[in-house]
């Protein structure tokens, strides 16, 4: 199973990007391999309208079934969920950190988007 996690920089020892639509890199961790991938974001940074849903797509392109971010908006939280993506949030820490808090079962799956759009 692949769990992407939303981060400030490529280093999995690097923060976790409390944003989803306009984090900066998306870690892409895949669990079968035990390996990692970090997915540049920028093309999402400045973008007027559309951010969470073009990232969205970027994370079910990867293969993701599973996304950990600070928070999530409504119109992301719908792509996500309608390409069968569980989204689960984590407060501060590292991507590392916030993968091993999902397989201890520590994190909170959302049932809906946390913040408003073009948050």
């Amino acid at each position: 199973m692949k769990i992407a996690v939303t981060a400030e920089n490529t280093s999995p020892e690097g923060m976790v990007d409390p944003r989803f639509g306009r984090a900066k890199f998306f870690h892409v961790y895949d669990e079968g391999k035990n390996a990692w991938e970090a997915i540049d974001n920028k093309q999402n940074l400045e973008s007027a309208q559309g951010a969470g849903i073009q990232s969205a797509a970027n994370v079910v392109n990867a293969g993701c079934k599973i996304l950990i971010s600070g928070h999530c908006g409504p119109k992301a939280f719908t792509a996500l969920t309608k390409a069968g993506v569980e989204v689960y949030t984590v407060s501060g820490g590292t991507v590392q950190h916030a993968i091993d808090s999902f397989k201890q079962g520590m994190l909170n799956k959302i049932e809906s988007a946390d913040v408003e759009g073009h948050w």
